[in-house]
């Protein structure tokens, strides 16, 4: 993948697009970010030849099936994702089933653009594969378009974002390379993300915010996930829960639970948040960010628990400690109920 960092890297795009042979570009966003879509259409003039603005979170497949539609009726080319994971999401759909060149254009701190991984919702059931074939051939951060980001939205992307380099550093297959990208994302998002709610507008900490992102993402796409990420697709795709703010509360509690089993792991955590303990670390980074704390203040009902609690025991995947389906109902109980972080014993 080429990447283009910067301020003001978006005057690059329409270079970016004919380097790549695009000629009939379709531009995806989501609906809240149809205007901003449309400026980035405009830029790319007679290279764009529409705009899709129904990208929704958890890429549902039907969602999908209508934006293949457009792509065949207009004959298009290339894609451009405008947005955040649900866009780049949408992209990489359309990319897997077609094998078109993509764009992606970060306005949050998602990562996803960063990741040969796809996650997609049919029936109600989130299932995620990983290939090359969706990852974008070119990515444009540009720290300007992440200036409008609200504080609120700012604050529990950033902390998905950190969720990444989290689990990174205790991945089965992580390496010394990633951890110290991991680590270093996370430090760096933990020193921005206060300075952007206080003052959404800082160009230095919304650069360092994206830089930890960048850095978040690459840590995603080369190792793998664990408990944490498990949790989120079962809530997210299961349950409709918002997906960024679904990582943030979930975060801290997770990591409580895998801190027996990963305490290297916890100590270049608490490290780059500057704390002396790192599930609590990440709690009280949450709160001074203003960001939601449980489960039930984003949705959930407090009767679904079990069926999480089933559903994400049911598939056996790398983690480091064993699943227990007891420890994961506390897990979850704490989580919906907004109580610090509790670590389980090994």
């Amino acid at each position: 993948m080429r990447v283009v960092f910067g301020d003001g890297t978006l005057a690059q795009l329409p270079e970016e697009a004919e380097r790549l042979g695009m000629g009939r570009i379709l531009v995806l966003s989501t609906p809240e970010q149809k205007d901003q879509a449309a400026d980035i259409a405009a830029r790319l003039g007679t290279l764009a030849v529409g705009l899709f603005d129904r990208a929704t979170m958890h890429t549902p497949v039907d969602i999908t099936e209508q934006a293949l539609a457009v792509v065949q009726s207009l004959n298009v080319d290339g894609v451009v994702s405008v947005g955040g994971g649900s866009t780049t999401g949408l992209g990489k759909a359309i990319a897997l089933r077609t094998d078109l060149p993509q764009i992606a254009v970060p306005t949050t701190y998602a990562g996803s653009e960063m990741t040969p991984i796809l996650g997609e919702t049919k029936n109600g059931e989130k299932i995620t594969l990983r290939t090359p074939k969706v990852l974008p051939e070119t990515t444009i951060y540009d720290v300007s378009l992440t200036l409008s980001l609200p504080p609120a939205i700012s604050a529990t992307s950033g902390m998905n974002a950190i969720a990444h380099a989290v689990e990174a550093l205790y991945a089965e297959e992580r390496n010394p390379i990633i951890s110290l990208m991991a680590e270093e994302a996370i430090k760096a998002l933990a020193k921005a993300l206060p300075i952007i709610v206080a003052d959404p507008h800082d160009r230095d900490a919304r650069h360092q915010a994206l830089y930890g992102a960048w850095l978040c993402g690459i840590a995603l796409g080369s190792v793998g996930m664990a408990l944490h990420h498990k949790l989120c697709h079962v809530l997210g795709g299961s349950f409709n829960l918002p997906h960024a703010p679904t990582h943030t509360v979930v975060l801290p509690h997770a990591v409580a639970y895998n801190a027996a089993g990963a305490p290297e792991a916890m100590r270049r955590i608490a490290s780059a948040l500057g704390a002396e303990n790192a599930a609590q670390g990440l709690y009280d980074l949450s709160r001074r960010l203003g960001a939601p704390l449980s489960l039930a203040e984003i949705g959930m009902r407090e009767a679904d628990i079990e069926q999480a609690v089933t559903q994400a025991a049911a598939r056996p995947y790398p983690n480091p400690r064993p699943l227990e389906t007891a420890a994961l109902r506390r897990l979850l109980q704490n989580a919906f109920a907004g109580k610090p972080p509790q670590e389980e014993q090994a």
